[in-house]
Formats: structure tokens, C-alpha cells, sequence
């Protein structure tokens, strides 16, 4: 009977922390998506615990006779589902600088973020998500949904 309940303990212990992840201290890659023009993003996360974590994204763009950036940071809370693969969430802003040929102007954007992702063995994070932003100039100032594809190296 002893041993049945050891057993039993051992299998509950297992299942708890089986279902813990860890994520990496840093995450450091390309963010590919299209919102408003902004394509590609230099993307770093920055581990906070093991279920937290800030990310910061700059994004450019250069097309039709307009020349803009971006930097956005999000606060990410992240659940594992199963294995290497995560889903997180989080909130936002930004700021960034649009200049065309008549203006130039800087605006500012709250974020929200919703993704998943999978973490491999080796240090590769790929990851789909889906980012509603609302701009506060005329530039930028209505509701958009950027959706991108994430690939990022961890150390």
C-alpha cells in the first residue's frame, strides 16, 4: 500500500511539472507580416520569468514616395499546450515617424498580441500571430490587424 501511494505521488509530482515550460532568456529574429505597410520587423524578446516576457519590434517601410518606422513593446504572458508547443498574450505600444513627400509626422499605437509557437530542440522559435493595433494620428489612426509570421533565434 506504501508503495501504491509513493507511486501515486510520483505520477501527480510528474504530471505538474511536466506541464511547465521554460522560455528562453533572449529571442532575437524577424517578424514578417503586413500592416500598414510594415513587413518586416527586427524582433527581440527578453525573458521575465518562466511564463513572462517583454518583446520589442522595429519596423520600417519605404513605399509610395512615404519613408516609416516603428518600435513597439509588448508584455507577453505564455502557456504551454503540449510539448515545444506555447500560445501567449499580451498588451502594448508604440511609437513611430512617417515621412512623405508634403509631412512628416510621429504618432503612437496600442497593441494587443495573440499567438502560437513552437519551440524546438535546438534554438529555434517559429511562431504565428495575430496583433491588433489602433493608431493615434493621421497616418496611422484607425484599427488594424496585423498578422505575421515569427522566426527567431534564443540564447
Amino acid at each position: 500500500m506504501k508503495k501504491l501511494i509513493l507511486l501515486t505521488f510520483c505520477v501527480f509530482g510528474f504530471a505538474l511539472t511536466s506541464q511547465a515550460q521554460s522560455i528562453a532568456d533572449n529571442a532575437l529574429g524577424l517578424r514578417l507580416g503586413d500592416n500598414d505597410g510594415f513587413g518586416t520587423e527586427i524582433s527581440y524578446q527578453r525573458g521575465l520569468s518562466d511564463n513572462n516576457r517583454l518583446e520589442f519590434d522595429l519596423g520600417w517601410r519605404s513605399r509610395n514616395n512615404t519613408d516609416a518606422f516603428r518600435l513597439t513593446g509588448l508584455y507577453q504572458w505564455v502557456w504551454n499546450i503540449e510539448g515545444g508547443f506555447n500560445w501567449y498574450a499580451g498588451a502594448g505600444a508604440g511609437i513611430g515617424s512617417v515621412d512623405n513627400d508634403d509631412d512628416s509626422d510621429f504618432f503612437a499605437l496600442v497593441a494587443g498580441d495573440v499567438g502560437i509557437e513552437y519551440d524546438f530542440d535546438f534554438p529555434l522559435l517559429i511562431s504565428l500571430d495575430f496583433r491588433p493595433e489602433i493608431g493615434f494620428n493621421d497616418y496611422n489612426d484607425d484599427l488594424g490587424f496585423d498578422i505575421a509570421l515569427g522566426v527567431r533565434y534564443q540564447f
